[in-house]
């Protein structure tokens, strides 16, 4: 078990982590914004368990990586990631996306993962594809005056807005009933404040207005699409059913009622389901 940083080509160090033996099979956790590697805790035990070699790095911005000004998007993020494929020479990996991390598995897998036999399989989880932004070709989508929100909020106090995010529509706990776990909120707030505001701020543009469209029409690789349906951050309707039917080869999983958090708050649910579709 290892964890390291490489320096990419513009000069930013990207943390990661390196567990199991390198003649595993190779999964890869990209995080959603504004979290680290640490977010995925519950999915790199398990596979380890399981006898994968798991992989977590933490985005330029994010985490214990560079608190870069420039290159917080999504194009860059794919490029990063090629880097550090290329750097630990992953063949027939299966990277799973969250959120924003999943805008950056499609990026990655489209333009760089296919050749030479990087990518095996991909999954996006409650991800943010094909498009998040309301415009005229994507009348289902959140108004630009909802992220405009986000950059308020973050601008004004970024400390009480990462604490209002996890305590509420992240994992659900605004819904009555909910469980709600301290810790989790804690964890979610200690991941975001670690990294760099501006790269955070540059990150809302990144998972709200990029189309992703193209990206998944490129891609005939297996693609698991998981998410939940009562979503509060990246809505249900007009995200993983769509990118089901412009993937080759999509399998859209639909948790009834799950948050967007569900991997953390269901991880036993959302470990196995993924178990099975890496062993199919």
């Amino acid at each position: 078990m290892s964890s390291s940083f490489i320096t990419t080509s513009d000069g930013t160090q990207i943390f990661y982590k390196d567990w199991g033996s390198k003649d595993a099979q190779p999964i890869v956790f990209h995080h959603g914004w504004p979290l680290s590697a640490d977010d995925w805790d519950a999915q790199m035990l398990f596979f380890l368990h399981e006898g994968f070699r798991v992989i977590a790095h933490d985005r330029r911005g994010h985490g214990r990586s560079s608190q870069t000004e420039s290159g917080n998007e999504m194009n860059t993020y794919a490029a990063d990631m090629a880097e550090l494929a290329a750097h630990l020479d992953l063949k027939g990996a299966i990277h799973v996306g969250h959120s924003t991390g999943g805008g950056e598995v499609t990026r990655y897998v489209a333009r760089f993962g296919q050749p030479q036999g990087r990518v095996a399989k991909a999954v996006l989880i409650g991800a943010v594809p094909p498009l998040m932004l309301k415009t005229e070709a994507n009348p289902g989508g959140l108004p630009i005056e909802v992220f405009d929100g986000f950059r308020a909020a973050q601008a004004a106090n970024r400390a009480q807005f990462f604490l209002d995010v996890p305590s509420g529509p992240f994992y659900g706990y605004n819904r009555p009933g909910a469980e709600i776990s301290e810790g989790v909120i804690r964890n979610w707030w200690r991941q975001g404040m670690m990294g760099g505001t501006k790269a955070h701020y540059d990150c809302i543009k990144a998972f709200s207005e990029t189309d992703f469209t193209e990206d998944l029409k490129i891609i005939d690789l297996p693609v698991l699409v998981m998410h939940g349906t009562d979503d509060q951050i990246v809505p249900f309707a007009d995200s993983a059913p769509l990118s089901s039917k412009l993937l080759k080869n999509g399998i859209l999983k639909v948790y009834e009622g799950l948050p967007h958090g569900m991997a953390t708050t269901h991880a036993d649910v959302i470990n196995a389901d993924l178990l099975a579709f890496f062993r199919q």
